[in-house]
């Protein structure tokens, strides 16, 4: 690590303009692969690898995805009014010639033969009044309601139906009713949003002043036009952009005094601010570069929604290594050193803070690779990827520009180092260095309130709402989602929605196996959620199969009779009965299934795949209405009403979107408890390693891991009093938060290794740490903040939420690093000191004991450019020699192994 450091240091010295040139080169090649990258169109990036999507998957294989017509639902409004009317009716009775007229009766058509293209919440009044001679429309309000009872006053499959078009609260008055539009499916996405983009803007050219159409399909939701999401990310970014400028203006303010003129003062906090926010921008162009050739080689996928916001990410979390390299570069040219000693101190000391603060942070963001969701484990890459990127570019291109602008101005003595000599006597270095009389006079009451409140954290934790919908990624105002909503609030989630079961097995080819599948399906009728038909024989259940297809052959003709009489009987004579809907013992399955296939019969390929003429396995189509809220529940009750056919020797899995939908929820909780546990433990044997190497102190690494720890649990609580759920875009909040809060807690660790060996008292060591480097913590969390406080305006859910979530847990970050981990730091120095260190220095080997490495223990160096003097921070002068570094390297290995041991056997 301090051989990075030196190089880095070094190269920026003596080849600044090296450094530059080759960081603008690749600048613009990673510019150019910018234009490669490929951003997701769909949804397929928050599915996980899961039964229920592999089922999903093998269905479309098996079966092709033009298996399910797609179920346009339109809801009949009249804000106010009565649908269920004349009116209602003639606006309703357009819908099928309208949609002829225009040319497309083609497309429209349901799945199962006899089964009419639309179907409207008033059918069984036309059924009615045509039975009766009458006109609908010729009708009065009276006459309408009084032939709408009768119909349902005779309890047929008609009126049964009906009953479930309409929201079931109301009588014969409704504002509200249900037309479903079947139009055929197929597996060109773009064809599909084309048809069925085309019949709704026919229905939508329907309404009338009182009554509106508003059609409805997934295809049109995913598809809406009204929502540009690239626009919404443009002005996210633009407008964290602009307020971070503004937050930096303040943070870098130089106070005019001195030499520091207002005029020098105004340059040179423009130009540190200018720097910062340049570097972050190629930074960006870097990740996205980069993240194009990972595309390149499969290692990630199109980029999601949640990837996509990694660039806003940057620009919150880069400005934070900027802060810090310019703060501690600003007080060793204040206190007197040369540009190339200042800038190389700054390298040589927050240098050693940034390299751990990136592993460790890279370390938060790579435990998304565990998740089961794709675009949380390319939003974990790309964040990764990012850090690195950010962290190369502030340790080389910010110092190499700052050296050639610097030097300039020293030669000519306009370098404003008055006013960067005064960084602690600022509004925030004030503040932060306050709270520091916590640590001073009760860091044992301290820590013990935060740790409570760390266990009402917890408590929040295991009471948070785990929510995920494919809708949260679109505007809660879009005309779509609020249709949605309506159907889901007055039709109980509508009738669009269709599970379908992959069924497989050898038993397929057989009587029995078929027949427990059709037992599996009579108990489907029985199931919850799932829709039923009221028949003469009872409720069945809609679902479409195999079994239906053969009942088809014997619907009746003109006469009463099968319209097929000969493949009627062909089917009877292969076994089938068509009364019992079931095949007699020993029949012959494949010979029926060869009669249905010469006879061409409608859909069968859609519901049943065979192998050499022998079925392998079978679709159903179930209509159902559970909505994402009892998604699982449906998925397991329909997995019982299936145990006939599984005690068959059949397999059955349920999928639907929605079930998938569910089933993420249930996956991102596991996952993220473990890739927190995993990063937890990763990134403090990370620093225990660190700091018993460099300081022969590697408890000092599960010191700084405390307070992250705890800011995780208290972010946790802080969603449950909010209300926040654990959602795919929350469900981040473990990488970022590790990401912001181990910086924080390592900047103030290591500089406590420097002032605990200028002072003799811990507690003007602790002073000094709070108030300078917690001063710069305070400025990166106000930037850091407003990045990513802009989120709160996004017009989307996730967004929002992940806006709010952030802006908590990085002020919550700041707190454990200036009150928590100082309490944890004197107590532990003070035990130290008690057990005979006198100094709290025995052993200690640090950039620091290097030599002129402190800030206030360094002579000022004399300027120019070859690198003895300005590499004093990062070269060791005295010390012991390379076998004793090769010992303490050894020492440090056996104390983390020891440690770890001692865990395990606890």
């Amino acid at each position: 690590m301090k051989t990075l450091i030196r190089l880095l240091a070094r190269a920026v010295e003596r080849r600044a303009v090296l450094v530059l040139v080759v960081a603008l080169v690749a600048t613009a090649g990673f510019g150019y692969l910018n234009t490669q990258l490929v951003n997701a169109t769909g949804q397929e990036a928050f599915s996980p690898e899961s039964d229920e999507i592999l089922a999903s998957e093998r269905i479309g294989e098996l079966f092709g995805e033009d298996s399910v017509a797609s179920v346009m639902q339109v809801v009949v409004r009249s804000e106010g009014g009565d649908v269920m009317s004349p009116e209602g009716y003639a606006v309703v009775s357009r819908i099928l010639p309208a949609l002829e007229e225009a040319g497309l009766g083609d497309v429209i058509g349901a799945p199962n033969p006899g089964q009419p293209a639309v179907v409207t919440f008033l059918d069984p009044v036309v059924f009615a009044a045509a039975q009766a001679g009458l006109d609908p429309a010729a009708l009065d309000d009276d006459a309408f309601d009084t032939l709408y009872t009768q119909v349902l006053a005779q309890a047929g499959p008609e009126a049964a139906f009906a009953t479930q078009l309409v929201p079931g609260d109301v009588g014969t008055d409704s504002d509200v009713g249900l037309v479903l539009v079947f139009v055929s499916a197929t597996s060109d996405l773009d064809a599909q949003v084309a048809r069925e983009t085309a019949v709704a803007e026919v229905l939508e050219s329907l309404a009338t002043d009182s009554v509106e159409l508003r059609p409805f399909s997934f295809s049109l939701l995913f598809d809406d036009g009204s929502f540009d999401f690239q626009a919404e990310i443009g002005r996210l970014f633009g407008t964290a952009f602009a307020i971070i400028i503004g937050v930096l203006l303040f943070v870098f303010w130089l106070r005019p005094g001195g030499n520091s003129t207002r005029g020098r003062a105004i340059r040179r906090t423009s130009a540190d601010m200018g720097l910062t926010m340049l570097t972050i921008v190629i930074a960006i162009v870097w990740t996205q570069g980069i993240t194009a050739l990972l595309q390149m080689a499969g290692l990630v996928g199109d980029l999601s929604e949640v990837a996509q916001i990694v660039p806003i990410l940057l620009v919150g979390l880069g400005v934070d290594y900027g802060i810090h390299l310019t703060s501690r570069y600003r007080d060793e040219a204040g206190a007197g050193a040369s540009v190339d000693v200042a800038i190389g101190r700054a390298i040589g000391t927050v240098g050693i803070a940034l390299v751990l603060a990136t592993v460790t942070t890279v370390i938060g963001f790579l435990a998304n690779v565990f998740s089961p969701i794709p675009a949380l484990v390319d939003f974990g890459i790309m964040s990764a990827v990012g850090i690195v990127a950010s962290f190369v570019l502030m340790l080389t291109f910010v110092p190499a520009v700052r050296v050639l602008l610097d030097r300039r101005g020293e030669r000519r003595g306009t370098l404003p180092t008055d006013g960067m000599g005064a960084t602690s006597s600022r509004l925030l270095p004030q503040l932060m260095g306050r709270t520091a009389v916590l640590a001073e006079k009760v860091p044992a009451l301290t820590l013990a309130v935060m740790v409570a409140l760390g266990g009402a954290g917890w408590v929040g934790f295991t009471n948070l709402e785990t929510k995920f919908s494919f809708t949260d990624f679109l505007p809660p105002d879009a005309p779509q989602v609020l249709t949605l909503e309506l159907i889901s609030e007055r039709f109980s989630g509508g009738f669009g929605e269709t599970t379908q079961v992959l069924v497989e097995g050898d038993a397929l080819a057989t009587a029995d196996g078929m027949n427990a599948l059709a037992d599996a399906i009579d108990d489907l009728a029985g199931t919850p959620d799932v829709v039923t038909v009221a028949t003469p024989v009872g409720d069945v259940a809609q679902v479409r199969s195999v079994l239906s297809v053969l009942q088809t052959a014997f619907l009746p003709g003109p006469d009463g009779m099968p319209a097929d009489p000969a493949t009627a009987g062909a089917l009877m004579a292969a076994g089938w009965d068509p009364q019992a809907g079931r095949f007699a013992a020993g029949a012959d399955v494949s010979a029926a299934l060869d009669v249905l296939v010469d006879s061409g019969a409608a859909g069968l390929s859609t519901v049943l795949a065979t192998d050499g003429g022998v079925p392998t396995a079978a679709l159903l189509e179930v209509t159902t209405q559970a909505g994402e809220d009892r998604a699982l529940e449906l998925r397991d009750a329909i997995g019982v009403a299936l145990t006939p056919a599984t005690a068959a020797g059949l397999t059955a899995v349920a999928t639907s979107q929605n079930i998938i939908s569910s089933a993420i929820t249930d996956g991102l909780v596991d996952s993220q408890l473990s890739s927190l546990l995993v990063t937890l433990v990763a990134a403090t044997l990370v620093l225990m390693i660190s700091f018993g190497i460099e300081n022969r102190r590697p408890f000092l690494g599960v010191l700084t891991m405390i307070p992250v720890a705890l800011v995780v649990l208290w972010t946790f609580g802080g969603m449950y009093l909010a209300g926040i759920p654990f959602g795919p875009v929350t469900a981040t909040l473990a990488s970022l938060a590790i990401g912001i809060g181990v910086p924080y807690t390592i900047h103030m660790a290591r500089r406590f290794e420097e002032d605990r060996q200028q002072f003799a008292s811990i507690e003007d060591a602790i002073r000094e740490t709070t108030t300078r480097t917690g001063g710069a913590l305070a400025g990166s969390a106000f930037t850091t903040a407003a990045g990513f406080g802009i989120l709160v305006t996004s017009t989307l859910t996730p967004f929002r939420q992940l806006g709010q979530v952030t802006s908590l847990a990085i002020t919550l970050s700041l707190l454990g690093a200036v009150l928590v981990l100082p309490s944890l730091l004197v107590l532990w120095e003070r035990w130290h000191r008690r057990r005979g260190d006198a100094d709290g220095t025995r052993g200690t080997r640090s950039l620091v004991r290097s030599g002129e490495g402190a800030l206030h223990a360094a002579p000022a160096a004399s300027t120019g450019a070859s690198g003895g003097v300005a590499m004093v921070a990062v070269e060791e002068r005295s010390g012991p020699g390379a076998f004793g570094r090769a010992v303490r390297v050894v020492a440090g290995f056996v104390v983390v192994r020891a440690a770890i041991a001692a865990v395990r056997r606890g």
